[in-house]
């Protein structure tokens, strides 16, 4: 039997097997709400066979988008837009589906990605941007505005309201954004936090507002639902965040009910240096799952079948996230499960097109016609 097709629970929610599909933004979203794009992209995801679909990054305020094409969830327009897409996708697809809350700080009002991505002044569309302390990503870049004790309170209230909104449209679970540089991330390295108060300074300090914002939104989300979190393991920056400190915030997560932690790396420092390689995250998540005992997500130019497969079956992780892959091959877990010899979900819309020489492939498959 194959452990990557194997089933999985977080919390009360069992996924089918141990493919999740990560976040991956859009950039295509109007006044954060929802389009038929959204409609298009989540829908054939949702009928991919993965075990779990997370919803890209969603601001919880409009100043925390990265772009100004980011999808939201801070408005009862934006709850509407995303309930929609939603609604339609659930009609043919029954697969769990998280959504993943965000707040950008100084990587906010930055241009969509096939428009260089570079810090956007207001004059272009963009904003002032909020983070820990007032430091700059690049050098010719606008400091951000460091939050005081009010600018706090709103953020980790957005986060709440969001996940009420969340959990009114039906999603299953929620992923906070605690990585690649953004605002939880931004208070947790010293590299971006210079704070003198009880926010800053030491580790305990540091890890504070992600700790807060993550009990706000545990509280807001239905008790049976998961809550977990992606963190980036370290800063691959002398001096920043480690996975010493990593593995700290994820046993301080564990205590407070944490469901599963999901691990990348990077994106705080334009000064990172990380050396690419299939799987080259995988040790941050390794040694995290095996001193903290939390279920665990490993992500990370993992593209080939067998290679999930032996991070489930040794113990390395117990789910695999897929992300560039399946936008490049949005049927990714049909290929594993007949590479693994495996059987996968599909929709019976598609039957037809199991492979003579699979015929057990698809779940549940029969076909008759006159």
């Amino acid at each position: 039997m194959s452990a990557l097709f194997s089933p999985y629970a977080i919390g009360n929610l069992t996924l089918p097997n141990r493919i999740v599909i990560a976040p991956m933004c859009q950039y295509s979203a109007e006044d954060g709400n929802a389009t038929d794009w959204h409609m298009i992209h989540l829908g054939q995801l949702a009928e991919s066979g993965a075990g779990m679909l997370v919803i890209e990054a969603t601001a919880v305020e409009a100043i925390g988008r990265i772009s100004p094409a980011d999808l939201g969830l801070w408005s009862d327009a934006n709850e509407a837009a995303l309930g929609r897409v939603l609604e339609g996708v659930r009609k043919y697809s029954a697969m769990p589906i998280a959504i993943q809350l965000a707040h950008a700080g100084r990587k906010a009002s930055s241009a969509v990605p096939w428009a260089g991505g570079q810090l956007l002044p207001p004059a272009a569309g963009g904003w002032p941007t909020v983070a820990p302390s007032a430091l700059k990503y690049l050098p010719d870049e606008a400091a951000p505005l460091a939050l005081d004790a009010a600018g706090l309170v709103r953020i980790r209230e957005a986060f709440a309201d969001a996940a009420r909104r969340a959990a009114r449209i039906g999603l299953d679970c929620i992923e906070l954004h605690g990585a690649h540089g953004y605002l939880l991330h931004q208070f947790l390295s010293p590299l971006t936090n210079l704070r003198d108060d009880a926010y800053g300074g030491n580790l305990e300090n540091r890890m504070r507002f992600p700790l807060e914002v993550f009990d706000a939104v545990r509280a807001a989300f239905p008790a049976g639902k998961p809550v977990g979190i992606r963190i980036s393991a370290t800063d691959w920056v002398e001096g920043g965040w480690d996975l010493e400190q990593s593995v700290a915030l994820a046993q301080a997560l564990k205590v407070r009910g944490c469901d599963f932690i999901h691990v990348s790396t990077g994106g705080l420092s334009p000064l990172q240096k990380i050396a690419l390689a299939p799987g080259y995250q995988l040790p941050f998540a390794e040694r995290i799952r095996a001193e903290t005992g939390l279920p665990t997500i490993a992500v990370g130019l993992i593209t080939e079948a067998e290679h999930a497969e032996e991070i489930v079956a040794k113990g390395q992780a117990d789910l695999v996230g897929i992300a560039r892959a399946m936008l490049y091959n949005p049927r990714w877990p049909w290929h594993a499960a007949a590479k693994l010899g495996a059987q996968v979900e599909a929709p019976c819309q598609y039957w037809r097109s199991q492979p003579r020489g699979l015929p057990d492939l698809f779940k549940g498959a029969h076909i008759g016609m006159r």
